[in-house]
């Protein structure tokens, strides 16, 4: 005997799935972005990657290419706001807001900018497993899902100079990025870049639970490696910015739901 028939599924075009906006003005493109950085600083400061004054996230101002808005020197990310956010030069002038920028920190990026047009946002932080990894002066290897996504997509700046603080080392750096997604900077940190704040801030956050992953499990005994054709194939299904862009959003729906004043 059969029992009642099921009802039908409903069609795809009525189900909700979320994609980038498309702004219909400078002025509402520039302020998604600014948004969607005060959301990540924020989530930033939540996870730990705060580490007294360092670490920033850039991104580009859409109508004026060589700018770029940055998080304010100083300032806890667990308090920046979109009011606080600051617009800078690629010589790291502030054109627009109330307080100073990392000088250093805005060498390196506006380097990156530079060398990247295709590149809207640049992260980099002081996070506890990312410096680990970095200190090893390695990649991340293709162990999980997640570390095939940087597989041949990240490279290493086998270089420590000190703080960064001229254009020259910063060129340098963005000559070692080069086309990739990310860099392990020696003896320093993690460097993201992506087509969206979202994209950046996404991909920061997976090297660093990636660079995790790969320490602990190191520690436990000897990672076994996901082979060359497997780990290529991941990073084409997961490693676009359009991948991490969606991988972002429950974290985008969380700050900006349970700190709306995020949004001042």
């Amino acid at each position: 005997m059969h029992g009642p028939t099921p009802p039908a599924p409903l069609p795809t075009d009525r189900l909700e799935f979320a994609m980038p906006p498309m702004h219909d003005s400078v002025e509402d493109e520039r302020r998604h972005r600014k948004e969607r950085l005060a959301g990540a600083v924020r989530l930033f400061g939540r996870m730990g990657f705060e580490d007294g004054v360092s670490g920033h996230i850039t991104a580009r101002d859409p109508e004026f290419s060589d700018c770029f808005w940055v998080n304010p020197f100083g300032m806890p990310f667990k308090h920046v706001t979109v009011s606080d956010l600051v617009l800078a030069n690629q010589d790291g002038q502030v054109i627009e807001g109330r307080y100073h920028v990392n000088q250093a920190a805005f060498t390196v990026h506006a380097q990156v900018h530079a060398a990247r047009p295709d590149v809207v946002a640049v992260a980099h932080c002081h996070s506890v497993h990312g410096r680990a990894l970095a200190a090893l002066g390695e990649l991340l290897d293709p162990i999980t899902q997640e570390s095939c996504a940087f597989y041949e997509d990240a490279a290493l700046y086998d270089a420590y100079t000190g703080v960064a603080v001229d254009a020259q080392e910063g060129r340098r750096i963005a000559s070692a990025l080069g086309s990739r997604k990310a860099l392990v900077l020696r003896n320093h940190g993690l460097l993201t870049v992506g087509d969206s704040v979202d994209a950046a801030a996404w991909w920061f956050l997976s090297m660093e639970r990636s660079s995790q992953v790969q320490l602990t499990a190191r520690a436990a005994g000897r990672p076994i490696l996901i082979d060359h054709k497997a780990a290529v194939a991941t990073r084409e299904q997961l490693g676009g910015d359009l991948v991490a862009w969606i991988n972002y959003q429950p974290l985008w729906q969380d700050i900006s739901r349970s700190e709306p004043d995020l949004l001042s």
